[in-house]
Protein backbone atom coordinates (compact mmCIF):
# COMPACT_ATOMS: atom_id res chain seq x y z
CA UNK A 1 0.00 0.00 0.00
CA UNK A 2 3.02 2.26 -0.31
CA UNK A 3 3.27 5.36 1.82
CA UNK A 4 -0.32 4.89 3.05
CA UNK A 5 0.50 2.08 5.46
CA UNK A 6 3.56 0.03 4.59
CA UNK A 7 5.85 -0.40 7.59
CA UNK A 8 3.67 1.77 9.81
CA UNK A 9 1.96 0.95 13.09
CA UNK A 10 -1.36 2.14 11.69
CA UNK A 11 -1.40 -0.58 8.99
CA UNK A 12 -4.26 -2.54 10.60
CA UNK A 13 -6.43 0.56 10.80
CA UNK A 14 -6.14 1.36 7.09
CA UNK A 15 -9.23 -0.25 5.56
CA UNK A 16 -9.14 1.04 1.99
CA UNK A 17 -6.51 1.71 -0.66
CA UNK A 18 -6.65 5.02 -2.50
CA UNK A 19 -5.61 5.45 -6.12
CA UNK A 20 -2.18 6.70 -5.14
CA UNK A 21 -1.63 3.37 -3.41
CA UNK A 22 -2.90 1.46 -6.45
CA UNK A 23 -0.51 3.34 -8.72
CA UNK A 24 2.33 2.70 -6.28
CA UNK A 25 1.72 -1.06 -6.45
CA UNK A 26 1.45 -0.93 -10.26
CA UNK A 27 4.76 0.83 -10.58
CA UNK A 28 6.54 -1.21 -7.91
CA UNK A 29 5.57 -4.57 -9.40
CA UNK A 30 5.59 -3.52 -13.06
CA UNK A 31 1.91 -4.35 -13.59
CA UNK A 32 1.06 -3.62 -17.26
CA UNK A 33 -1.87 -1.21 -16.78
CA UNK A 34 -1.93 2.25 -18.35
CA UNK A 35 -2.81 5.49 -16.57
CA UNK A 36 -5.97 5.62 -18.67
CA UNK A 37 -7.18 2.22 -17.39
CA UNK A 38 -5.84 2.23 -13.83
CA UNK A 39 -9.01 3.60 -12.20
CA UNK A 40 -11.06 0.75 -13.72
CA UNK A 41 -8.95 -1.75 -11.73
CA UNK A 42 -8.88 -4.21 -14.65
CA UNK A 43 -7.99 -7.88 -14.34
CA UNK A 44 -4.64 -8.79 -15.85
CA UNK A 45 -4.76 -11.47 -18.55
CA UNK A 46 -1.95 -13.17 -20.43
CA UNK A 47 -2.18 -14.20 -24.08
CA UNK A 48 -2.38 -17.94 -24.70
CA UNK A 49 1.10 -19.24 -25.43
CA UNK A 50 2.84 -16.49 -23.51
CA UNK A 51 5.50 -17.37 -20.97
CA UNK A 52 3.25 -16.34 -18.07
CA UNK A 53 0.21 -18.22 -19.42
CA UNK A 54 2.23 -21.41 -19.93
CA UNK A 55 3.81 -21.21 -16.48
CA UNK A 56 0.54 -20.70 -14.60
CA UNK A 57 -1.23 -23.60 -16.32
CA UNK A 58 1.75 -25.89 -15.77
CA UNK A 59 1.68 -25.22 -12.03
CA UNK A 60 -2.06 -25.90 -11.80
CA UNK A 61 -1.60 -29.23 -13.61
CA UNK A 62 0.98 -30.21 -11.02
CA UNK A 63 -1.62 -29.44 -8.34
CA UNK A 64 -4.30 -31.57 -10.10
CA UNK A 65 -6.72 -28.71 -10.69
CA UNK A 66 -7.29 -25.04 -11.21
CA UNK A 67 -8.62 -24.16 -7.78
CA UNK A 68 -8.54 -25.79 -4.37
CA UNK A 69 -12.00 -27.34 -4.61
CA UNK A 70 -14.49 -28.63 -2.07
CA UNK A 71 -17.56 -30.57 -3.03
CA UNK A 72 -20.63 -30.60 -0.78
CA UNK A 73 -21.16 -34.37 -0.90
CA UNK A 74 -19.20 -37.48 -1.77
CA UNK A 75 -20.40 -39.59 -4.69
CA UNK A 76 -19.71 -43.11 -3.42
CA UNK A 77 -22.48 -45.06 -1.69
CA UNK A 78 -21.37 -46.63 1.58
CA UNK A 79 -23.07 -49.73 2.94
CA UNK A 80 -23.47 -48.74 6.57
CA UNK A 81 -24.14 -51.17 9.43
CA UNK A 82 -27.75 -51.42 10.58
CA UNK A 83 -28.76 -50.83 14.17
CA UNK A 84 -29.23 -54.57 14.54
CA UNK A 85 -25.56 -55.07 13.71
CA UNK A 86 -24.97 -53.43 17.09
CA UNK A 87 -27.48 -55.85 18.61
CA UNK A 88 -25.13 -57.18 21.29
CA UNK A 89 -24.97 -53.70 22.80
CA UNK A 90 -28.75 -53.30 22.75
CA UNK A 91 -29.12 -56.28 25.07
CA UNK A 92 -28.41 -56.48 28.80
CA UNK A 93 -24.68 -56.91 29.36
CA UNK A 94 -23.65 -59.98 31.35
CA UNK A 95 -20.84 -58.11 33.10
CA UNK A 96 -20.46 -54.57 34.36
CA UNK A 97 -18.74 -52.42 31.73
CA UNK A 98 -18.15 -48.74 31.04
CA UNK A 99 -19.65 -46.73 28.21
CA UNK A 100 -16.10 -46.33 26.85
CA UNK A 101 -15.91 -50.11 26.45
CA UNK A 102 -19.32 -49.96 24.77
CA UNK A 103 -17.83 -47.47 22.28
CA UNK A 104 -14.87 -49.80 21.61
CA UNK A 105 -17.26 -52.70 20.99
CA UNK A 106 -19.30 -50.54 18.62
CA UNK A 107 -16.07 -49.65 16.81
CA UNK A 108 -15.32 -53.36 16.44
CA UNK A 109 -18.73 -53.84 14.83
CA UNK A 110 -17.79 -51.23 12.23
CA UNK A 111 -14.39 -52.84 11.64
CA UNK A 112 -16.24 -55.99 10.56
CA UNK A 113 -18.21 -54.06 7.93
CA UNK A 114 -16.44 -54.55 4.59
CA UNK A 115 -17.81 -51.33 3.12
CA UNK A 116 -16.44 -48.99 5.77
CA UNK A 117 -13.73 -50.85 7.71
CA UNK A 118 -10.93 -49.25 5.66
CA UNK A 119 -12.51 -45.81 6.10
CA UNK A 120 -12.30 -45.86 9.90
CA UNK A 121 -9.61 -43.67 11.44
CA UNK A 122 -9.18 -44.30 15.19
CA UNK A 123 -7.08 -41.47 16.63
CA UNK A 124 -5.62 -41.54 20.14
CA UNK A 125 -3.58 -38.70 21.60
CA UNK A 126 -2.64 -40.38 24.86
CA UNK A 127 -3.20 -43.72 26.56
CA UNK A 128 -5.03 -46.28 24.42
CA UNK A 129 -5.08 -48.73 27.32
CA UNK A 130 -6.94 -46.21 29.46
CA UNK A 131 -9.79 -46.49 26.97
CA UNK A 132 -9.55 -50.29 26.63
CA UNK A 133 -8.45 -49.99 23.00
CA UNK A 134 -5.26 -52.07 23.16
CA UNK A 135 -7.04 -54.97 21.44
CA UNK A 136 -7.00 -52.89 18.26
CA UNK A 137 -3.18 -52.84 18.21
CA UNK A 138 -2.96 -56.41 16.97
CA UNK A 139 -6.19 -56.24 14.98
CA UNK A 140 -5.44 -53.21 12.78
CA UNK A 141 -2.07 -51.93 13.98
CA UNK A 142 -0.70 -48.47 14.72
CA UNK A 143 0.25 -46.54 11.61
CA UNK A 144 3.97 -45.85 11.21
CA UNK A 145 5.38 -44.91 7.79
CA UNK A 146 8.56 -46.84 8.60
CA UNK A 147 6.98 -49.79 10.34
CA UNK A 148 8.15 -51.15 13.72
CA UNK A 149 11.66 -49.80 14.36
CA UNK A 150 12.12 -51.24 17.86
CA UNK A 151 11.00 -54.11 20.08
CA UNK A 152 8.19 -52.81 22.31
CA UNK A 153 8.38 -53.51 26.03
CA UNK A 154 5.12 -55.49 25.88
CA UNK A 155 6.09 -57.61 22.84
CA UNK A 156 5.24 -60.87 24.62
CA UNK A 157 1.66 -59.77 25.27
CA UNK A 158 -1.20 -60.55 22.91
CA UNK A 159 -2.11 -56.88 22.58
CA UNK A 160 1.41 -55.53 22.21
CA UNK A 161 2.26 -52.09 20.84
CA UNK A 162 2.32 -53.06 17.17
CA UNK A 163 3.40 -50.43 14.66
CA UNK A 164 2.93 -51.16 10.96
CA UNK A 165 3.25 -49.41 7.61
CA UNK A 166 -0.33 -50.51 6.95
CA UNK A 167 -1.56 -49.70 10.45
CA UNK A 168 -4.87 -47.91 10.85
CA UNK A 169 -4.67 -46.34 14.32
CA UNK A 170 -3.11 -42.89 14.60
CA UNK A 171 -1.30 -42.82 17.95
CA UNK A 172 -0.33 -39.17 18.33
CA UNK A 173 1.58 -39.31 21.60
CA UNK A 174 0.20 -36.64 23.97
CA UNK A 175 -0.25 -34.19 21.14
CA UNK A 176 -3.89 -33.12 21.15
CA UNK A 177 -3.27 -30.43 18.54
CA UNK A 178 -1.69 -32.92 16.14
CA UNK A 179 -4.47 -35.42 16.80
CA UNK A 180 -7.05 -32.72 16.19
CA UNK A 181 -5.42 -31.83 12.88
CA UNK A 182 -5.39 -35.49 11.83
CA UNK A 183 -9.07 -35.78 12.76
CA UNK A 184 -9.96 -32.61 10.85
CA UNK A 185 -8.12 -33.78 7.73
CA UNK A 186 -9.96 -37.11 7.78
CA UNK A 187 -13.28 -35.45 8.67
CA UNK A 188 -13.12 -33.18 5.61
CA UNK A 189 -11.71 -35.77 3.19
CA UNK A 190 -15.21 -36.46 1.86
CA UNK A 191 -15.20 -32.93 0.46
CA UNK A 192 -11.58 -32.27 -0.47
CA UNK A 193 -10.86 -35.73 -1.93
CA UNK A 194 -14.31 -37.23 -2.59
CA UNK A 195 -13.08 -39.95 -0.22
CA UNK A 196 -15.29 -40.24 2.87
CA UNK A 197 -13.33 -41.19 5.97
CA UNK A 198 -14.88 -41.88 9.38
CA UNK A 199 -12.55 -40.54 12.08
CA UNK A 200 -12.92 -41.27 15.79
CA UNK A 201 -10.72 -39.11 17.97
CA UNK A 202 -10.88 -40.31 21.58
CA UNK A 203 -9.28 -38.35 24.39
CA UNK A 204 -9.67 -37.30 28.01
CA UNK A 205 -12.72 -35.08 27.69
CA UNK A 206 -11.12 -32.24 29.67
CA UNK A 207 -8.46 -31.94 26.96
CA UNK A 208 -10.74 -31.61 23.96
CA UNK A 209 -12.69 -28.41 23.36
CA UNK A 210 -10.74 -26.67 26.12
CA UNK A 211 -7.39 -27.47 24.50
CA UNK A 212 -8.16 -27.43 20.76
CA UNK A 213 -11.19 -25.17 20.68
CA UNK A 214 -10.02 -23.30 17.58
CA UNK A 215 -9.78 -26.56 15.64
CA UNK A 216 -13.23 -27.65 16.84
CA UNK A 217 -14.69 -24.35 15.62
CA UNK A 218 -12.79 -24.72 12.33
CA UNK A 219 -14.27 -28.22 12.01
CA UNK A 220 -17.74 -26.73 12.17
CA UNK A 221 -16.82 -23.98 9.73
CA UNK A 222 -15.33 -26.53 7.30
CA UNK A 223 -18.39 -28.80 7.58
CA UNK A 224 -16.39 -31.68 9.03
CA UNK A 225 -18.00 -35.08 9.57
CA UNK A 226 -16.78 -37.52 12.19
CA UNK A 227 -16.85 -38.45 15.86
CA UNK A 228 -15.15 -36.86 18.85
CA UNK A 229 -15.22 -39.18 21.86
CA UNK A 230 -14.67 -37.49 25.22
CA UNK A 231 -13.51 -40.40 27.35
CA UNK A 232 -13.19 -40.33 31.16
CA UNK A 233 -15.82 -37.59 31.10
CA UNK A 234 -17.69 -35.87 33.90
CA UNK A 235 -16.45 -33.76 36.82
CA UNK A 236 -16.46 -36.65 39.31
CA UNK A 237 -15.68 -39.69 37.19
CA UNK A 238 -11.91 -39.42 36.59
CA UNK A 239 -11.22 -38.33 40.10
CA UNK A 240 -7.73 -39.38 41.15
CA UNK A 241 -5.46 -37.52 38.75
CA UNK A 242 -5.98 -33.98 39.95
CA UNK A 243 -8.53 -31.29 39.25
CA UNK A 244 -7.15 -30.61 35.77
CA UNK A 245 -8.72 -33.91 34.65
CA UNK A 246 -12.19 -33.27 36.07
CA UNK A 247 -14.35 -32.20 33.13
CA UNK A 248 -17.58 -30.49 34.06
CA UNK A 249 -17.93 -28.16 31.10
CA UNK A 250 -16.98 -29.77 27.76
CA UNK A 251 -20.68 -29.94 26.92
CA UNK A 252 -20.94 -26.20 27.56
CA UNK A 253 -18.11 -25.62 25.09
CA UNK A 254 -19.47 -28.01 22.48
CA UNK A 255 -22.88 -26.33 22.39
CA UNK A 256 -21.26 -23.14 21.04
CA UNK A 257 -20.60 -24.90 17.72
CA UNK A 258 -23.89 -24.95 15.75
CA UNK A 259 -23.28 -28.20 13.86
CA UNK A 260 -21.68 -30.15 16.71
CA UNK A 261 -24.20 -32.74 17.93
CA UNK A 262 -23.38 -33.69 21.51
CA UNK A 263 -24.57 -36.55 23.73
CA UNK A 264 -23.89 -37.73 27.28
CA UNK A 265 -25.08 -41.37 27.25
CA UNK A 266 -25.39 -43.48 30.39
CA UNK A 267 -25.88 -46.96 28.93
CA UNK A 268 -24.28 -49.16 26.27
CA UNK A 269 -27.44 -49.29 24.17
CA UNK A 270 -27.56 -45.49 24.12
CA UNK A 271 -23.99 -45.41 22.80
CA UNK A 272 -24.94 -47.87 20.05
CA UNK A 273 -28.04 -45.93 18.96
CA UNK A 274 -26.17 -42.61 18.94
CA UNK A 275 -23.22 -43.95 16.95
CA UNK A 276 -25.53 -45.62 14.43
CA UNK A 277 -27.50 -42.39 14.12
CA UNK A 278 -24.29 -40.46 13.51
CA UNK A 279 -23.22 -42.82 10.75
CA UNK A 280 -26.59 -42.50 9.04
CA UNK A 281 -26.74 -38.71 9.29
CA UNK A 282 -23.18 -38.04 8.16
CA UNK A 283 -22.49 -40.90 5.75
CA UNK A 284 -25.92 -42.11 4.68
CA UNK A 285 -28.28 -40.68 2.08
CA UNK A 286 -28.74 -37.37 3.92
CA UNK A 287 -25.02 -36.57 4.17
CA UNK A 288 -25.61 -33.92 6.81
CA UNK A 289 -22.79 -31.51 7.59
CA UNK A 290 -22.58 -32.23 11.31
CA UNK A 291 -20.13 -33.91 13.61
CA UNK A 292 -20.77 -35.79 16.84
CA UNK A 293 -19.35 -35.28 20.32
CA UNK A 294 -20.06 -38.23 22.62
CA UNK A 295 -18.89 -38.32 26.23
CA UNK A 296 -18.08 -41.75 27.64
CA UNK A 297 -17.09 -42.98 31.09
CA UNK A 298 -14.39 -45.14 32.66
CA UNK A 299 -16.80 -46.27 35.39
CA UNK A 300 -18.05 -49.86 35.25
CA UNK A 301 -21.65 -50.60 36.18
CA UNK A 302 -24.62 -52.72 35.10
CA UNK A 303 -25.86 -52.09 31.56
CA UNK A 304 -29.55 -52.97 31.04
CA UNK A 305 -31.26 -53.82 27.77
CA UNK A 306 -32.76 -51.04 25.68
CA UNK A 307 -36.40 -50.39 26.66
CA UNK A 308 -38.92 -50.88 23.90
CA UNK A 309 -39.58 -47.72 21.93
CA UNK A 310 -36.61 -45.80 23.37
CA UNK A 311 -34.70 -45.28 20.11
CA UNK A 312 -36.37 -42.04 19.04
CA UNK A 313 -35.95 -40.46 22.45
CA UNK A 314 -32.29 -41.45 22.61
CA UNK A 315 -31.67 -39.67 19.32
CA UNK A 316 -33.73 -36.60 20.19
CA UNK A 317 -32.35 -36.27 23.69
CA UNK A 318 -34.79 -37.67 26.29
CA UNK A 319 -36.94 -40.72 27.01
CA UNK A 320 -38.80 -42.06 30.02
CA UNK A 321 -36.78 -44.83 31.61
CA UNK A 322 -39.19 -45.94 34.31
CA UNK A 323 -42.15 -44.94 36.47
CA UNK A 324 -42.13 -45.69 40.20
CA UNK A 325 -45.50 -45.37 41.88
CA UNK A 326 -46.06 -43.56 45.18
CA UNK A 327 -48.94 -42.48 47.38
CA UNK A 328 -47.79 -38.99 48.44
CA UNK A 329 -47.20 -36.92 45.39
CA UNK A 330 -45.07 -37.36 42.30
CA UNK A 331 -41.90 -35.84 40.86
CA UNK A 332 -39.94 -36.07 37.63
CA UNK A 333 -36.25 -36.96 37.86
CA UNK A 334 -33.80 -36.32 35.02
CA UNK A 335 -30.22 -37.57 34.75
CA UNK A 336 -27.49 -38.27 32.24
CA UNK A 337 -24.17 -40.07 32.05
CA UNK A 338 -22.68 -41.29 35.31
CA UNK A 339 -25.24 -39.49 37.50
CA UNK A 340 -28.28 -41.24 36.03
CA UNK A 341 -27.70 -44.22 38.34
CA UNK A 342 -27.82 -41.89 41.35
CA UNK A 343 -31.05 -40.41 40.04
CA UNK A 344 -32.56 -43.89 39.80
CA UNK A 345 -31.37 -44.65 43.32
CA UNK A 346 -33.05 -41.46 44.52
CA UNK A 347 -36.32 -42.56 42.92
CA UNK A 348 -36.21 -45.79 44.92
CA UNK A 349 -35.53 -43.91 48.17
CA UNK A 350 -38.36 -41.45 47.52
CA UNK A 351 -40.83 -44.29 47.00
CA UNK A 352 -39.63 -46.50 49.84
CA UNK A 353 -39.01 -43.91 52.57
CA UNK A 354 -41.38 -41.09 51.63
CA UNK A 355 -44.13 -42.62 49.49
CA UNK A 356 -43.30 -40.26 46.61
CA UNK A 357 -43.64 -41.55 43.07
CA UNK A 358 -41.30 -40.67 40.20
CA UNK A 359 -41.04 -40.57 36.45
CA UNK A 360 -37.35 -41.13 35.69
CA UNK A 361 -35.91 -39.83 32.42
CA UNK A 362 -32.60 -40.51 30.75
CA UNK A 363 -31.47 -37.30 29.07
CA UNK A 364 -28.94 -38.16 26.38
CA UNK A 365 -28.64 -34.57 25.14
CA UNK A 366 -29.75 -31.46 26.98
CA UNK A 367 -28.13 -29.50 24.15
CA UNK A 368 -30.21 -31.06 21.38
CA UNK A 369 -33.37 -30.60 23.46
CA UNK A 370 -32.54 -26.91 23.94
CA UNK A 371 -31.88 -26.44 20.22
CA UNK A 372 -35.17 -28.15 19.40
CA UNK A 373 -36.96 -25.83 21.81
CA UNK A 374 -35.30 -22.77 20.29
CA UNK A 375 -36.23 -23.93 16.79
CA UNK A 376 -39.86 -24.43 17.83
CA UNK A 377 -40.04 -20.97 19.39
CA UNK A 378 -38.52 -19.37 16.30
CA UNK A 379 -40.98 -21.16 14.00
CA UNK A 380 -43.92 -20.19 16.21
CA UNK A 381 -42.83 -16.53 16.23
CA UNK A 382 -42.63 -16.43 12.43
CA UNK A 383 -45.86 -18.41 11.81
CA UNK A 384 -48.44 -16.79 14.11
CA UNK A 385 -51.39 -18.17 12.12
CA UNK A 386 -50.18 -21.78 12.25
CA UNK A 387 -50.65 -24.36 14.99
CA UNK A 388 -47.74 -23.82 17.42
CA UNK A 389 -45.04 -26.45 17.49
CA UNK A 390 -44.29 -28.08 20.84
CA UNK A 391 -40.69 -28.78 21.93
CA UNK A 392 -39.89 -32.48 22.19
CA UNK A 393 -39.07 -32.29 25.89
CA UNK A 394 -42.49 -30.74 26.56
CA UNK A 395 -44.14 -33.63 24.72
CA UNK A 396 -42.30 -36.23 26.81
CA UNK A 397 -42.53 -34.66 30.28
CA UNK A 398 -45.52 -33.53 32.37
CA UNK A 399 -46.23 -30.75 34.87
CA UNK A 400 -45.03 -32.53 38.03
CA UNK A 401 -42.07 -30.92 39.87
CA UNK A 402 -38.79 -31.81 38.16
CA UNK A 403 -35.20 -32.27 39.35
CA UNK A 404 -32.23 -32.69 37.00
CA UNK A 405 -28.81 -33.89 38.14
CA UNK A 406 -25.72 -34.26 35.93
CA UNK A 407 -21.94 -34.49 36.21
CA UNK A 408 -21.63 -31.11 34.48
CA UNK A 409 -22.11 -27.47 35.38
CA UNK A 410 -25.68 -26.46 36.18
CA UNK A 411 -25.79 -24.43 32.97
CA UNK A 412 -25.81 -27.73 31.05
CA UNK A 413 -29.25 -28.78 32.34
CA UNK A 414 -30.47 -25.18 32.71
CA UNK A 415 -30.59 -24.93 28.90
CA UNK A 416 -34.00 -26.60 28.80
CA UNK A 417 -35.69 -24.74 31.67
CA UNK A 418 -37.88 -22.66 29.32
CA UNK A 419 -39.20 -25.79 27.60
CA UNK A 420 -39.85 -28.00 30.64
CA UNK A 421 -43.65 -28.08 31.14
CA UNK A 422 -43.30 -28.09 34.94
CA UNK A 423 -43.42 -24.79 36.83
CA UNK A 424 -40.85 -26.12 39.31
CA UNK A 425 -37.53 -27.27 37.85
CA UNK A 426 -34.51 -27.73 40.13
CA UNK A 427 -31.04 -28.24 38.60
CA UNK A 428 -28.10 -29.88 40.38
CA UNK A 429 -24.63 -29.72 38.83
CA UNK A 430 -20.91 -29.74 39.40
CA UNK A 431 -19.97 -26.06 39.35
CA UNK A 432 -16.54 -25.53 40.92
CA UNK A 433 -13.04 -26.97 40.73
CA UNK A 434 -13.69 -29.98 42.94
CA UNK A 435 -11.35 -32.24 44.85
CA UNK A 436 -9.03 -35.13 44.15
CA UNK A 437 -11.14 -37.70 45.99
CA UNK A 438 -13.34 -40.75 45.47
CA UNK A 439 -16.34 -40.65 43.15
CA UNK A 440 -18.67 -41.15 46.09
CA UNK A 441 -17.18 -38.26 48.06
CA UNK A 442 -16.97 -35.97 45.04
CA UNK A 443 -20.61 -36.50 44.11
CA UNK A 444 -21.62 -35.69 47.66
CA UNK A 445 -19.30 -32.66 47.67
CA UNK A 446 -20.88 -31.35 44.46
CA UNK A 447 -24.40 -32.14 45.74
CA UNK A 448 -25.43 -34.32 42.79
CA UNK A 449 -25.72 -37.77 44.41
CA UNK A 450 -28.89 -39.63 45.38
CA UNK A 451 -29.22 -37.92 48.77
CA UNK A 452 -29.24 -34.45 47.24
CA UNK A 453 -31.66 -35.52 44.51
CA UNK A 454 -34.02 -36.77 47.23
CA UNK A 455 -33.73 -33.53 49.21
CA UNK A 456 -34.24 -31.43 46.07
CA UNK A 457 -37.33 -33.43 45.07
CA UNK A 458 -38.84 -33.19 48.55
CA UNK A 459 -38.08 -29.47 48.55
CA UNK A 460 -40.01 -28.94 45.32
CA UNK A 461 -43.01 -30.82 46.73
CA UNK A 462 -42.83 -28.72 49.91
CA UNK A 463 -42.87 -25.52 47.83
CA UNK A 464 -46.17 -26.69 46.39
CA UNK A 465 -47.52 -27.49 49.83
CA UNK A 466 -47.81 -31.21 49.03
CA UNK A 467 -45.59 -32.21 51.96
CA UNK A 468 -44.50 -30.48 55.17
CA UNK A 469 -41.20 -28.57 55.15
CA UNK A 470 -40.15 -30.57 58.21
CA UNK A 471 -39.94 -33.65 55.98
CA UNK A 472 -37.25 -31.87 53.97
CA UNK A 473 -35.35 -30.82 57.10
CA UNK A 474 -35.51 -34.38 58.44
CA UNK A 475 -34.15 -35.72 55.14
CA UNK A 476 -31.21 -33.31 55.31
CA UNK A 477 -30.40 -34.63 58.78
CA UNK A 478 -30.95 -38.26 57.76
CA UNK A 479 -28.42 -38.05 54.94
CA UNK A 480 -25.86 -36.24 57.13
CA UNK A 481 -25.89 -33.20 54.86
CA UNK A 482 -24.07 -30.22 56.33
CA UNK A 483 -26.35 -27.35 55.33
CA UNK A 484 -23.64 -24.80 56.19
CA UNK A 485 -20.72 -26.43 54.38
CA UNK A 486 -18.73 -24.54 51.79
CA UNK A 487 -20.49 -23.91 48.48
CA UNK A 488 -18.83 -26.33 45.99
CA UNK A 489 -18.90 -23.61 43.34
CA UNK A 490 -16.42 -21.65 45.44
CA UNK A 491 -14.41 -24.56 46.82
Amino acid sequence: MGDAAEGKNIAHQVKKMNMDGVRHIRDRFNVPVSDADIEKLPYITFPEGSEEHTYLHAQRQKLHGYLPSRQPNFTEKLELPSLQDFGALLEEQSKEISTTIAFVRALNVMLKNKSIKDRLVPIIADEARTFGMEGLFRQIGIYSPNGQQYTPQDREQVAYYKEDEKGQILQEGINELGAGCSWLAAATSYSTNNLPMIPFYIYYSMFGFQRIGDLCWAAGDQQARGFLIGGTSGRTTLNGEGLQHEDGHSHIQSLTIPNCISYDPAYAYEVAVIMHDGLERMYGEKQENVYYYITTLNENYHMPAMPEGAEEGIRKGIYKLETIEGSKGKVQLLGSGSILRHVREAAEILAKDYGVGSDVYSVTSFTELARDGQDCERWNMLHPLETPRVPYIAQVMNDAPAVASTDYMKLFAEQVRTYVPADDYRVLGTDGFGRSDSRENLRHHFEVDASYVVVAALGELAKRGEIDKKVVADAIAKFNIDADKVNPRLA
